[in-house]
């Protein structure tokens, strides 16, 4: 059995597993509010036939009401509790779920909602809603996606992973607090596990005007890599580009 990933930029992953396209935090477009996307756009191919949209959480950089609309209104959003009544409003059919909670997506197939550690709300006055991370059960293969977060205990109790999507950076020159930067990413990966790993969350968007880049687009997940390479040598890191894809085997 197999599955298959592919990293648009940022937190956008498209997942092919059990006969299922999963998209992940998608932000499609060439900009929102004073951040600029830098990297490669989105081929119009992978927004094709999606059955579910999984949202970690409710910062524009996660949760993009234009780019969810051209995924299409028809398709079910998985978002944290709490999120609801605004993507209700602009006509979107969700389902909330809480840290703990299990949804079938199809026979064989569930995401289960994880802890993650970051911030809440949508700025500056929006809806509050714990963030999350996912784990996705589908096609024999077990997928975490960590949306956006820090270092958090339960991290230890995500075992038997294929893949884990891990976030190494962010939007702009410095990170603030609720981050993995490579460092604490690579400790993650070492409490995790997982059979692989693909750094996400990094070189796809930058703020306007902003000069100072000095490799904050390119360095995060090599740096991300060498220190994985120490503080987990079991665990398989594949570094992607926008755009590229990973076919990850499993067992039948």
């Amino acid at each position: 059995m197999s599955a298959r990933v592919v990293w648009l930029g940022h937190s956008t992953v498209l997942i092919e597993a059990g006969g299922l396209r999963i998209l992940t935090d998608p932000v499609l477009r060439d900009r929102f509010l004073h951040i600029r996307r830098v990297a490669r756009g989105v081929d119009a191919a992978h927004l094709e036939s999606i059955d579910a949209v999984l949202l970690s959480h409710l910062h524009y950089d996660h949760l993009d009401l234009p780019s969810l609309r051209r995924i299409g209104r028809g398709v079910t959003v998985v978002a944290p509790e709490g999120s609801g009544q605004l993507l209700a409003k602009h006509g979107f059919q969700v389902r909330e779920l809480s840290a703990g909670g299990r949804l079938e997506l199809a026979p064989g197939a569930s995401v289960l909602a994880v802890d993650a550690a970051h911030d809440s709300g949508r700025m500056p006055l929006g809806a509050k809603a714990d963030p999350l991370g996912y784990v996705i059960d589908a096609g024999g293969a077990r997928i975490y996606f960590a949306g956006d977060t820090d270092l958090f205990d339960e991290m230890d109790e995500l075992s038997g992973l294929d893949l884990a999507l891990i976030p190494v950076w962010g939007w702009g020159p410095k990170l603030g607090e609720g981050h993995l930067d490579p460092e604490s990413a690579a400790a993650a990966v070492a409490r995790l596990g997982p059979r692989l790993a693909v750094p996400i969350h990094w070189g796809t968007f930058f703020p306007i005007g902003r000069r100072d880049r000095a490799g904050r687009l390119t360095d995060p997940p090599h740096e991300f890599a060498r220190a994985a390479a120490r503080a987990a040598p079991g665990v398989e890191v594949r570094v992607l580009e926008p755009g590229a894809a990973l076919d990850l085997e499993v067992a039948a």
